[in-house]
């Protein structure tokens, strides 16, 4: 499955404060997701498979690293757990990093909220306005993101301009 989506990601040290805020709106509650992303080495892009309670998907996506909200080209497989896909994947590609994260996930609409507990890193929300059906354009999937950026009352420098492997990897590198 192609999608449109765009996204933004923002360090947050009090987790509660912007997830009581969202539920003044009512969203759809999907779970609280114990997540293990794999990312292959990849010649383009990323290439992550996520084995969770929840989600499961194999995720091919392309974005830029830069603060703020972003396109991300995404290509979405999802599949039932099977050991035999990591393994075939780890086999021919090799492992760069894994991250492990507790997610609660939430929807409004066409929107998807996570509020994220990721081992080493610490605490984050994330915001992604999707289109799987060409409903929205970029521009709006932009601005729904930038309201959400507003709605929370996030500041510039929360902002993340990457992705939570590259932080893993940063961490790996600097001991």
């Amino acid at each position: 499955m192609n999608l449109k989506n765009f996204e933004f990601k923002a360090r947050v040290d009090d987790i509660e404060e912007p997830e009581n805020r969202l539920l003044t709106l009512h969203p759809e509650f999907r779970g609280i997701d114990h997540q293990t992303d794999t990312y292959f080495n990849a010649a383009h892009g990323r290439l992550k498979l996520r084995e969770g309670n929840i989600e499961n998907s194999l995720i091919n996506y392309e974005r830029e690293d830069y603060a703020g909200a972003k396109e991300s080209k995404v290509i979405l497989y999802k599949h039932k757990p099977d050991a035999a896909l990591k393994e075939i994947l780890t086999k021919q590609l090799g492992i760069k990093v894994v991250v492990t994260k507790r997610r609660k996930i939430y929807f409004k609409d066409n929107v998807k909220f996570h509020f994220d507990l990721v081992d080493r890193l610490g605490t984050f929300i994330e915001v992604e306005a999707i289109d799987e059906k060409g409903t929205f354009t970029t521009d709006e999937l932009k601005e729904q993101c930038n309201r959400f950026f507003d709605f929370f009352g996030l500041k510039n420098e929360d902002i993340i301009d990457k992705s939570y492997s590259d932080m893993i990897l940063e961490l790996s590198n600097t001991r």
